[in-house]
């Protein structure tokens, strides 16, 4: 459709009105002296390398098509034919008279009088030879050895003229005299140019600068920090012990990261400083987003995709100023650190206040291979740092390609320096960079089995994964682990490089760039006697290499065309094929051969021939960008481009293109294009190609990376090759062919991107300042470290959803929190934040600092960026519907009325086509709506899961990896859209769809509504004597119905569990301590109605089992739980330990694997319940009723006994009490009135008065004793 699409767009019939001027080129082998027109009456199709492989010659005379027009053959190479090379001398580039009369000859002179066309011919004309690689000609151009002039030939109404003009660069010298050609070269050189040649632009371009410093280093300059120690920070705790009246918990530990990023920009013309301040003063601020990359190991560290999003802190520098407010300043924020991941992006925009400013993407990985010395300096341990960059290492030394786990490695490594054991490092992806000779013993050891031509200290293969780095000399296979804490949990590393294989003579190594089963791979290829073994991942086991294609001895002969399938009949070359390679891409299923030829093939059966690429050259590597694009680099250093979903091929360099893109750098000036320069290596990243490039310039030589803009070269070999003279007027204009099939196209209707892309995303702003100016302190920097990693922390802790509490349990979420929100707790400080808004009005905040509640919290709402997410996931049967709109017609500013076309016009001129990898897994709908008064179709895209590639998988585990390719026919290499970051490539757009149970799902026992209803059912609820609001008890006796939420911690969405499940009791205790877990064995007789043990711990009404009847199947709709408790269960008979009913804890599994036929998820989820009221057994309750009967009898009987004899021991007391008293006062009687003789007179005095008184006393006492008797117990007895 693209053939006859350009056929027609080149056929078209000239308008006598229009007097429109077509261009041909050719090359000529020789030019005459005289410069006279000469007639070119064939053409030869060249192949190859500047030599002709064969010839064929159209003789005839040049006619201009008419109608349908002629069509022509396309050509391969750069664009759609392949363009010759110019002159390339500079200096004579001047126009004599006789070409400018030729020229106003054809303008006067262009038509007969009778209007018909005519043929100009001259005696002098000649053949044409193409010396270049195009097979098809669309221009003719000629040259001329003596001036280094081009010719070009053109046709006008039946003339045809040769006129000379200087040799096509991007801005040609002023021609005095021509004004028409001086107008195509000015036009031209505005259209290519990406901005102002001639005048300072009205908007400087301003980059972003990121940087990493330590902690204890904010407000220093020139400061930059390697990012290795992952130490939290424990010194927060003076800084928030201030915060008061603050939305913190003064009994939470807050800890902090060890880094910063420092922010801030810079534009051309102006200095750094002055361009920060006036940026501050705008009110510009930095946005900043840290997107952590899931870690490869699943089984480990759980998958998600998240990102924070943060907001610089203004501060200003600890340099010496003499200013009142501020010299030099700066953005921070807080660079966090998550636990499994070692790859961060940090992607800085603005805030739309201030200067314009693009946004840019930084890598800051951690280098796990430096260690800190004694003296605080780094030190790589994989080797030692050398600080001179040899220009030998880099000068004429081949490229060579970066291999590495894509997406995965914090760390790079290339080698191929020549005769040094040293190898490029960058943990930044080569913004900066380090050149480190490795610790190896560089030993050599050669044997019959394993021959060795030559020694050589060269690393040639060097493969980076992520957290180890492979490397292989001569036959020497060794690898080095880095220093990881976030990923292995633990400081050891290796401490020196392993060298593994030592039985193995290896010639290769290869890697594998994606991950897969929560692992990374390494292939490596023998020779010698065990040639032909591959060796895998751990590369301990060796295998054989299952036969996939047979590849055919010679290169197949296309016949001009640009594809061609090799069904076996085929017709082919006298050229060998020569393989050196495969790729595969696990996204489109594309499997790729690569030599001096390049097939490709869905299925691995039925292969592609792509006839572009010339079968003179031969590939030595290619990269894949895993969204659609790929580039090939052959032994020659050139550069090739490949749009997966099409077969037609570009070369990137050389090329006019690159020509054209080198002379507006240099004009420019530009510091990263000299003319001498050589490539090291060719990778893409985030979707765009890059170099790493080393520059001589000034005897100096430098190593960049600089981007190569795919899009700008293929728009300027578009341009170059595809324009023509259209007169308006008295005078001809240039104008240049538009080969897209539309002018606009926009996505429309695209969901919100977060359930798709499963993108986690949190906002942190930087806490408010009290002071007038706005900076911030070092305190308050800190109290934005603390917050940051306090929700870091709140986020991890939501996520623990595997078990309760326990034995081997950790405190987590398996019970649904009142709000789905992991900030919810810390949310509820948000009562008072009218409080400390108000303190903070008042400059009255602790700390002065003001922390609003507000700025800490979980986004769910992200909104569509008009383009489609960088990944789908498909859960069973979902869908992602979205549109695309198309409009047809022209691009031109100025109103132009133009044709309203028909439905089937519409239909005719675009076409959308989807191309799924896997169609036998995923579908794609497309229905078209015709916008007739807009010239335009709205494409209506339903892409669909099948039910059928996926069985059941834990949350973002083993995904299956496929693609959706959107195409408009027509649209490769010919559509371009301009945007302030330069033109984006058009009418392709390549999503990875990922089928599975998406990230961020889990099961949660809903405990809120499950009391609900069990207090409905059951008509009351009791809970536990002793309450505990986070654990819900359930009385034995009452019917328990469960429900379960399924819980997207991406969207914050939370709905009821409506599918089926098991339910089984897998552990339990009376007490949380004397929990323990049960042996399968067990499991089974606990839980399975097929046991006949008696050993039961619940049962159901429910019928509906398992495909073996092993265990019974629930659902939301089921009829509850009975306990049970069987005399062989764990349960049975528990002893209580109070005096209240016995209580137990069981440990409870839910699964919805192979049960639940509505999800891809294989939901599990671990749980405590908490059952009390549990009966006792029948002959302990037995043995507990007669000891309880037994000791209230003999309680009873006691009691009557004592109630019976208390009346007559109490009067046989008293009686007793009666006699002792009387003796005792008999004996006292007595004792006094027998007085010693031998006493004085003053004793017996005394003696006689108290005889007396006693005497009286006692006769007193006898008397009231006689009167009642029967009293005396009451009263107390005399004592004398």
């Amino acid at each position: 459709m693209e053939k006859c699409r350009e056929k027609r767009e080149w056929g078209e019939k000239v308008s006598r009105l229009g007097g429109m001027v077509r261009i041909e080129k050719v090359l000529t082998d020789k030019v005459a002296p005289g410069w006279k027109e000469k007639k070119v009456q064939g053409e030869e199709k060249a192949r190859g390398e500047g030599k002709a492989s064969g010839e064929k010659r159209s003789q005839g005379k040049e006619r201009v098509s008419k109608g349908g027009g002629r069509g022509f053959r396309r050509g391969r190479g750069e664009g759609q034919d392949r363009e010759e090379q110019l002159s390339k001398d500079q200096g004579k580039g001047r126009v004599d008279k006789e070409r400018v009369e030729e020229l106003g000859w054809v303008e006067e002179h262009g038509r007969n009088k009778a209007g018909k066309q005519r043929e100009e011919q001259t005696p002098g004309e000649k053949k044409g030879r193409g010396q270049g690689k195009g097979r098809g000609v669309g221009k003719v151009w000629a040259q001329d050895p003596e001036k280094g002039e081009a010719r070009y030939r053109t046709r006008y109404q039946g003339s045809s003229h040769v006129a000379r003009c200087p040799a096509m660069y991007p801005a040609g010298p002023a021609w005095p005299k021509l004004r028409v050609l001086r107008a195509m070269w000015a036009l031209l050189a505005v259209l290519l140019a990406p901005g102002r040649l001639w005048a300072k632009e009205d908007i400087q371009e301003c980059i972003w600068h990121v940087v990493l410093i330590k902690f204890e280093a904010v407000g220093e300059e020139g400061r930059s920090d390697r990012f290795f120690d992952l130490e939290p920070l424990e010194t927060l705790d003076s800084v928030f012990s201030l915060l008061v009246d603050a939305p913190t918990d003064q009994n939470e530990k807050y800890l902090g990261f060890p880094y910063y990023l420092k922010i801030n920009y810079s534009c051309g013309g102006e200095s750094s400083e002055a361009q920060v301040r006036k940026g501050h003063l705008t009110g510009l601020k930095p946005l900043v987003l840290v997107t952590f990359q899931s870690p490869v190991n699943f089984h480990r560290w759980k998958i998600e995709q998240l990102q924070i999003q943060m907001e610089g802190a203004p501060f200003r520098s600890k340099e010496r100023c003499n200013a009142e407010e501020v010299c030099a300043m700066s953005w921070y924020t807080p660079m966090p650190i998550k636990n499994g991941s070692v790859v961060m992006y940090v992607d800085v925009s603005s805030n739309g206040l201030g200067p314009f400013i693009q946004n840019k993407r930084f890598h800051v990985n951690i280098n796990g291979f430096l260690q800190k010395q004694q003296d605080n300096t780094l030190q790589f341990t994989v080797g030692n740092e050398i600080f001179n960059l040899i220009p030998r290492y880099f000068i004429n030394v081949p490229s060579r390609p970066l291999w590495h786990t894509v997406g995965q490695t914090p760390v790079l490594i290339l080698g191929g320096i020549p005769d040094e054991k040293s190898v490029l490092l960058t943990d930044t992806s080569f913004t900066d960079f380090f050149l480190v000779e490795l610790n190896i013993d560089s030993c050599w050891v050669g044997s019959f089995y394993c021959p060795q031509a030559s020694f050589t200290a060269t690393i040639y293969d060097a493969i980076a994964t992520e957290s180890t780095l492979f490397i292989r000399q001569n036959q020497l296979v060794y690898y080095f682990t880095g220093t990881y804490v976030t990923l292995h949990e633990s400081n050891q590393g290796s401490g020196s490089w392993v060298r593994v294989l030592a039985n193995e003579c290896i010639k290769k190594l290869c890697p594998v760039y994606a991950h897969s089963n929560g692992s990374e791979y390494v292939m490596a290829l023998t020779t010698g006697k065990r040639e032909g073994y591959v060796h895998f991942g751990t590369i301990t086991v060796g295998n054989y290499l299952a036969i996939l294609y047979t590849i055919p001895e010679f290169i197949p002969d296309a016949r001009g065309l640009e594809f061609l399938m090799l069904l076996g009949t085929e017709s082919h070359t006298t050229f060998l094929m020569v393989p050196k390679g495969m790729f595969y891409n696990q996204y489109s299923n594309l499997l790729y051969i690569w030599g001096n030829f390049l097939l490709q093939s869905y299925n691995y059966e039925n292969f592609i021939y792509l006839a572009d690429f010339p079968k003179e050259q031969s590939i030595k590597y290619l990269v894949n960008s895993f969204r659609g694009d790929m580039a090939i680099v052959t032994e020659t250093e050139e550069i090739w481009y490949l749009l997966e979903g099409s077969y037609r091929m570009y070369k990137l360099f050389p090329s006019r293109g690159w020509e054209v893109h080198i002379n507006l750098q240099v004009m420019h000036q530009s510091s990263v294009y000299t003319p001498n320069e050589t490539m090291v290596t060719l990778f893409y990243e985030d979707t765009k190609l890059y170099q790493l490039v080393y520059l001589m310039k000034n005897q100096q030589g430098q190593l960049v990376k600089r981007h190569v803009p795919v899009e700008q070269l293929l728009m300027y070999q578009q341009l170059s090759n595809h324009y023509f003279f259209e007169r308006q007027g008295s005078h001809l204009t240039l104008s240049f062919t538009n080969f897209c099939p539309f002018s606009v196209m926009r996505l429309r209707d695209l969901p919100n991107p977060q359930v798709y892309s499963r993108q986690e995303r949190y906002q942190a702003r930087p806490p408010r300042v009290v002071e007038p100016s706005g900076f911030h302190s070092e305190n308050s920097l800190a109290v934005y470290q603390g917050l940051v990693y306090y929700l870091l922390c709140l986020h991890s802790e939501y996520h623990k959803v595997d078990a309760w509490r326990g034995p081997g349990l950790v405190r987590g979420g398996p019970y649904a929190d009142p709000v789905h929100d992991s900030t919810w707790r810390w949310s509820n400080k948000k009562q008072d934040q009218d409080y400390y808004f108000y303190l903070a009005s008042n400059s009255q905040s602790p700390g002065n600092v003001y922390i609003d509640m507000a700025s800490y919290e979980k986004i769910y709402d992200l909104k569509a960026d008009y383009e489609l997410p960088e990944r789908i996931f498909l859960d069973k049967g979902t869908s992602y519907v979205f549109s695309v709109f198309l409009s047809v017609g022209g691009q031109s500013l100025e109103f132009t009325p133009e044709r309203v076309l028909t439905s089937e016009e519409l239909k005719s001129t675009v076409d959308l086509g989807v191309v799924l990898a896997d169609p036998g897994c995923i579908e794609a709908v497309v229905r078209q709506k015709f916008l007739i008064n807009r010239n335009s179709v709205l494409f209506r895209v339903t892409l669909s899961d099948k039910r059928s590639c996926f069985d059941q998988g834990l949350s973002g585990h083993h995904l299956l990896e496929t693609s959706m390719l959107l195409k408009v026919a027509g649209a490769v290499g010919h559509c371009f859209q301009n945007t302030h970051q330069g033109p984006r490539m058009q009418g392709n757009l390549m999503v990875p769809v990922l089928i599975g149970c998406p990230p961020g799902k889990r099961l949660a026992f809903d405990i809120t509504y499950t009391l609900q209803y069990n207090r409905l059912q059951n008509k009351h609820y009791f809970d536990c004597v002793r309450v505990d609001p986070e654990m819900p008890c359930f009385l034995f006796r009452d019917v328990f119905y469960p429900f379960f939420l399924i819980q997207d911690l991406v969207t914050g969405d939370s709905g009821s569990f409506q599918g089926s499940y098991v339910l089984k009791v897998v552990g339990g205790g009376p007490t949380l301590d004397t929990i323990r877990e049960y042996s399968e064995e067990e499991i089974y007789r606990f839980n399975s109605p097929l046991d006949k043990t008696h050993s039961l711990i619940w049962t159901t009404k429910n019928t509906t089992t398992t495909k073996d009847s092993a265990f019974n199947i629930m659902s939301h709709q089921s009829l509850g739980i009975e306990w049970l408790c069987l005399e062989n269960s764990p349960c049975y008979d528990t002893i209580p330990h109070t005096i209240f009913a016995p209580e137990f804890f069981f440990k409870v599994l839910v699964s919805n694997r192979g049960v639940d036929k509505s999800t891809y998820c294989d939901y599990q989820l671990i749980f405590l319940l908490h059952i009390h009221g549990l009966p006792l057994s029948a002959k302990r309750a037995f043995f507990i009723l007669m000891v309880s009967s037994s000791v209230f009898i003999g309680l009873v009987t006691l009691y009557i006994i004592f109630c019976l004899l208390l009346p007559v021991m109490v009067k046989a007391w008293n009686s007793l009490r009666w006699k002792i008293n009387n003796i005792i006062m008999s004996e006292s009687y007595y004792t006094y009135t027998s007085p010693s003789r031998n006493c004085s007179g003053t004793s017996e005095t005394r003696s006689t008065v108290s005889s007396r008184v006693g005497s009286s006393d006692s006769s007193k006492v006898a008397e009231a004793n006689q009167r009642a008797p029967e009293q005396t117990w009451k009263k107390k007895p005399l004592v004398t």
